[in-house]
């Protein structure tokens, strides 16, 4: 499968395989879906892909110049390694997100002590 995909088609190939959605790469790009729509129908028609699953496989193969007969083990090592790669990626953001989550959560918890230490304070001065 050889496809002359024109720059922008490319572009958009690229960010659909790295899982942006049709809305994502609009924005990204600065062009309306129905736009980003019709680059995709042409890229399935050159490269013939019929699914983004199919698109995404054929871009990292094609960027990685991975062969597209490759026997069924090799496919399977490739594919499982590509999996991997992709899984880790999502654990590290996964984590950094939980990691911003939990000092948001402590500087919440410290505030709150604080509130009610000084509440009890003013509470036993008072009394």
């Amino acid at each position: 499968m050889t496809a002359e995909l024109t720059k922008r088609e490319i572009q958009i190939s690229e960010l659909i395989a790295w899982g942006a959605s049709k809305k994502d790469v609009a924005s990204l790009l600065f062009i309306s879906e129905h736009t980003v729509d019709k680059h995709v129908r042409h890229i399935y028609e050159k490269t013939g892909c019929t699914k983004i699953n199919e698109l995404s496989a054929w871009w990292f193969c094609k960027h990685f110049n991975i062969s597209f007969s490759l026997s069924p083990l090799a496919t399977k090592i490739v594919s499982i390694a590509l999996l991997i790669l992709f899984s880790y990626g999502e654990i590290k953001q996964t984590s950094l997100i939980t990691q911003q989550r939990n000092r948001v959560q402590t500087r919440t918890e410290r505030i709150e002590t604080r509130s009610r230490t000084q509440r009890l304070r003013r509470e036993y001065e008072i009394a």
